[in-house]
C-alpha cells in the first residue's frame, strides 16, 4: 500500500490549467522524484498534497485512506512535511523559533526554550549547519536559510517528506550531506518525494521517477528502466538537449570591465580584489557562507562596505546605493528573486518594464508595457501571459522575468547570482547561451553559482572564496572540481 497516493488530480488558475488528471504513488522507504520543465505543474501538485492549495477535483490518499486538506497543518497532522522551493521561513525570528514553530513544547504553560534549542540544534547538526541560530533568519544567506528549512522538515519525524528543489542554493558539500540524510530517511521507512532539475541527483537518489509535462502526467519509470540523463530529458521535454555549458568565441578578452579593489564588509568580506575583463565570464565559487553574495551586494551598494573601490571600464565610480550601480552600468541578477528581484503583486509586464522611464502622465501605457515585455521575453523561449501577476508564475519563469528586465538595460557589467537556481534543464542551456552571448558582445560577466559543474562549464576563469576572502584564481585549464573544492574547503 502506498504511503501517499494521488488520483486524477486537477487544478486551474485564471486562464491556466495547471494540472489535469495527474496521479502518482509514493511508497515507504523510497525516493520518488517528480520531473518536469518549469511550468509543468510540479510545485502546484506538491502544494495541493501539502494543503497550501485545494485541488479542483481528484483524490489524495494517505495509507489508503482518503484525506482532505484545507491548510498545511492538516497535512502535518497526518505525517506530511514539506521543504518549499520558495523559502517559507518567518524572517523576523530565529532559526530555533522557526524549527519549532507550531510544535512548541510547554512546561507549566510556558514554552520550554531549552528543549526547543536542543531539538533545533540536533536537527541542524545533521546538516552540519555552522551559522548563528540565535539571530533572525533574515540575516542568514539564502543557502543557510535553505538548510534551516530542511532541518525543520526532518525534525518533525514525518512519514512523508516533500522536498521541492532542496539543493538549489547548496554547494556540493552541503548537497552531499543532505543526500546522506535522505538515505537515512529512506532506510528508516520514510517516503521522500523529491523535485530537482539536476539530473545527476535524480539518477543517484531516485527509486522511481514520475514526469509531468504541461500539467499532465507523462508516466512513471523505475530507476532500473532509466539508463542515462538523456532518458530523463526525453521523459521531461520529449526532445534532446545540448550539453551543459556554452563554449566561448575563442577571442581574447578585452580591457577590464569591472575592477574591485580592497572591498571589505565587517564580518563577511575581507579585503577582496579582482577584475573581470570585457568578453569573459568569471565564475565565483565557494562554500555556503564564504561571502560571495555579500561581496556582490557590497559592489552594487546594497550593503555598506567599510573599505574598497569599484572601477567600471577603468573609471572609478562612487556607489552608495544600488541606483548608483545601475547608473554606472552594473546589473545584478539577485539570488533571491522573490524578495529582492520582483514585485510579486504586479504583472509580468510591469516587472519587466519596472526600470523604464515614465511615459505621458508619469506612467507607461498597459499596451506599451505588454508589447515591450513580450518582446523582451522572446529570447528566453518562454510562454507566459504578461498581464497576469508575476506571483502566479513558476519559480523558473519568475527568474526569466528578472533576467528579461536586466537584458533591456545598457549595462556593461552583469553579475549573475545563482542564475539557474530553480531553472529546468532546457531553460538552463538557454540562460547559459545568453550569458555567453553577453560576454561575446563585450560585456563583463561575473557568475556566482553553487552548482560546481555549471561554474566549470561556463567560466573562462574561476575565483574561489573562503571565509570572506578570495583564496584562489584558476584559469579554465586549472579549474577542476577537485581543485576548486580543495581551495574552498581548506583550513
Amino acid at each position: 500500500m502506498p504511503a501517499l497516493e494521488v488520483r486524477d488530480l486537477s487544478k486551474s488558475f485564471p486562464g491556466v490549467k495547471a494540472l489535469e488528471g495527474v496521479g502518482f504513488a509514493a511508497y515507504a522507504g523510497e525516493v520518488h522524484t517528480l520531473l518536469g520543465e518549469n511550468g509543468a505543474g510540479k510545485s502546484t501538485l506538491l502544494k495541493t498534497v501539502f494543503g497550501v492549495q485545494r485541488p479542483d477535483s481528484g483524490e489524495i490518499l494517505v495509507d489508503g485512506k482518503p484525506v482532505s486538506f484545507t491548510e498545511p497543518s492538516d497535512a502535518m497532522a497526518v505525517g506530511i512535511a514539506m521543504v518549499h522551493q520558495e523559502l517559507s521561513l518567518v524572517s523576523e525570528v530565529t532559526a530555533i523559533q522557526n524549527l519549532v514553530l507550531g510544535r512548541e513544547r510547554r512546561r507549566l504553560g510556558v514554552i520550554d526554550w531549552r528543549e526547543a534549542r536542543r531539538r533545533a540544534t540536533a536537527a541542524l547538526e545533521r546538516l552540519r549547519f555552522d551559522a548563528p541560530i540565535d539571530v533572525p533568519v533574515s540575516r542568514l544567506s539564502v543557502a543557510q536559510q535553505q538548510l534551516v528549512e530542511l532541518a525543520r522538515a526532518i525534525s518533525t519525524d514525518a512519514r512523508i517528506i516533500i522536498m521541492d528543489e532542496p539543493t538549489a542554493s547548496l554547494t556540493s558539500a552541503e548537497s552531499e550531506r543532505l543526500f546522506e540524510v535522505i538515505e537515512d530517511l529512506r532506510s528508516a521507512g520514510t517516503a521522500v518525494i523529491y523535485v530537482s532539475h539536476r539530473l545527476k541527483e535524480v539518477l543517484d537518489l531516485s527509486d522511481r521517477v514520475t514526469a509531468l509535462r504541461d500539467g499532465c502526467l507523462v508516466g512513471t519509470k523505475r530507476r532500473s528502466e532509466i539508463a542515462s540523463e538523456d532518458d530523463l530529458v526525453q521523459m521531461m521535454v520529449g526532445r534532446e538537449l545540448a550539453a551543459l555549458g556554452v563554449s566561448g568565441s575563442g577571442a581574447e578578452p578585452g580591457e577590464e570591465g569591472l575592477r574591485v579593489e580592497g572591498v571589505s564588509v565587517p564580518g563577511v568580506v575581507d579585503d577582496v580584489s579582482f577584475a573581470v575583463r570585457r568578453g569573459e565570464v568569471v565564475g565565483l565559487a565557494g562554500m555556503v557562507g564564504a561571502g560571495r553574495t555579500e561581496l556582490a551586494r557590497a559592489v552594487i551598494g546594497a550593503d555598506r562596505r567599510s573599505s574598497g573601490e569599484v572601477y567600471v571600464q577603468g573609471e572609478r565610480v562612487r556607489i552608495k546605493r544600488p541606483g548608483d550601480a545601475i547608473a554606472a552600468g552594473i546589473a545584478l541578477l539577485t539570488e533571491d528573486r522573490k524578495h529582492q528581484g520582483l514585485a510579486l503583486d504586479m504583472t509580468t509586464a510591469s516587472n519587466v518594464t519596472l526600470m523604464d522611464p515614465p511615459g505621458r502622465g508619469g506612467l507607461l501605457s498597459r499596451r506599451r508595457q505588454k508589447a515591450v515585455a513580450t518582446e523582451a521575453l522572446k529570447p528566453l523561449n518562454t510562454k507566459m501571459q504578461v498581464d497576469k501577476p508575476v506571483r502566479t508564475l513558476s519559480g523558473g519563469n519568475q527568474q526569466k522575468v528578472v533576467l528579461a528586465r536586466w537584458l533591456r538595460t545598457e549595462s556593461n557589467v552583469f553579475i549573475f547570482d545563482e542564475p539557474t537556481r530553480g531553472i529546468d534543464v532546457g531553460a538552463k542551456g538557454e540562460i547559459h547561451a545568453i550569458m555567453r552571448g553577453l560576454a561575446d558582445a563585450g560585456k563583463a560577466v561575473l557568475m556566482i553559482s553553487s552548482d560546481l559543474p555549471e561554474v566549470l562549464a561556463m567560466s573562462d576563469r574561476v575565483l574561489v572564496m573562503r571565509r570572506g576572502r578570495v583564496v584562489a584564481e584558476l584559469d579554465r585549464d586549472e579549474a577542476t572540481e577537485e581543485s576548486v573544492v580543495r581551495h574552498a574547503a581548506a583550513e
